[in-house]
């Protein structure tokens, strides 16, 4: 058995779970082992350090798995920005039929990849953005609550309320991110109005994702109160593991810092070191509320199977066992 939705039929996947891009995480083996497992899974673009490696990390991607998987291309704004156009090629070049974007307006990206046949999955953090996203001609929405991993965006508004909100108003695929790790959580999002559920920290902790074995253990150690979110002064909040780095950062801030008395502290080198070395202390690296329920680390085929199964006999057995016929029910003579 399947459960089926608009999410599993538009994007053409058997499975109704995605896991998204995740900087210094989304690689060939992990992506590759969530396709296989019939979910969706997207290589995150920028951890390759150039295009090129793009391109590479796709064939290597292709070479683990004949099932559908995607691109993450997140656009932030920066200094120096990386050379978007060259990735959104690569993308292009690579036959690539999925894409996930997030940070910013997808409008700009939009008719090239359309115009090759690709499906973009937007990720945002409101209602309004999610409309905004949809109108702009989106083909699916990626709804992240306030437990997620990352930017939460600053409304502070979690799962239970931001999915039925938005699913009132968007009316392609939509799925929920943020705070999701088991079968409960994918059975609760699509009664919510959802047509999925989106994970990160859950794959993070599978057997085939890169990420040191110190930091997969940390993470079933830790509980749901064991992240920070920092930058909140500076209206750019971030949840992220709690650690002596995170900690820091929060009482820099708090005092009246400003983003550039933490910038040495939150660089993206200190917080790759995290997951290359296992230093769970070296810097600042991203982890969900879903900490709290994620207590092992399968491999992926494992965790999706479970999931989907455990899912199944919540719909069928314990949900529906509790529908029973009112007493004043007509019974037939």
């Amino acid at each position: 058995m399947s459960l089926t939705t608009k999410f599993t039929e538009v994007f053409g996947v058997e499975h109704p779970i995605a896991q998204g891009g995740m900087q210094w995480v989304g690689r060939a083996e992990l992506v590759a082992a969530v396709a296989n497992a019939g979910a969706l899974g997207f290589i995150t673009a920028l951890t390759q350090p150039t295009p090129a490696d793009l391109a590479n990390e796709i064939a290597k991607t292709r070479d683990l798995t004949d099932k559908p998987f995607g691109v993450n291309l997140t656009i932030l704004p920066s200094i120096n920005p990386p050379p978007y156009d060259e990735y959104r090629q690569v993308i292009v070049d690579a036959g690539i039929k999925i894409v996930e974007t997030a940070g910013s307006n997808p409008a700009p990206h939009l008719p090239m990849f359309h115009d090759n046949g690709i499906k973009v999955l937007h990720k945002c953090t409101s209602v309004r953005h999610a409309v905004k996203a949809q109108s702009l001609g989106v083909d699916g929405i990626s709804i992240d609550g306030f437990e997620c991993a990352g930017h939460p965006g600053e409304d502070d508004i979690p799962g239970l309320v931001l999915i039925p909100a938005a699913a009132a108003k968007i009316e392609i695929p939509m799925i929920a991110s943020g705070g999701f790790a088991d079968a409960r959580g994918l059975v609760a999002a699509l009664a919510l109005g959802a047509d999925g559920i989106n994970m990160g920290s859950r794959f993070m902790c599978t057997a085939e994702s890169c990420i040191h074995q110190n930091v997969k253990e940390a993470i079933v150690a830790g509980d749901e109160r064991g992240t920070e979110l920092i930058f909140r002064s500076l209206n750019n909040t971030a949840r992220v593991a709690s650690n002596i780095v995170s900690r820091e950062v929060v009482q820099i801030l708090k005092g009246g810092g400003q983003f550039e008395d933490v910038k040495d502290l939150v660089a993206g080198v200190r917080g790759r070191r995290v997951y290359d070395e296992g230093d769970v202390d070296a810097g600042i690296w991203s982890v969900g509320t879903a900490m709290g329920l994620i207590n092992d680390i399968p491999t992926v085929g494992e965790l999706v199977s479970r999931i989907v199964s455990e899912a199944e006999d919540i719909i069928g057995r314990r949900l529906a066992g509790m529908v029973k016929p009112s007493q004043d029910a007509k019974v037939p003579a």
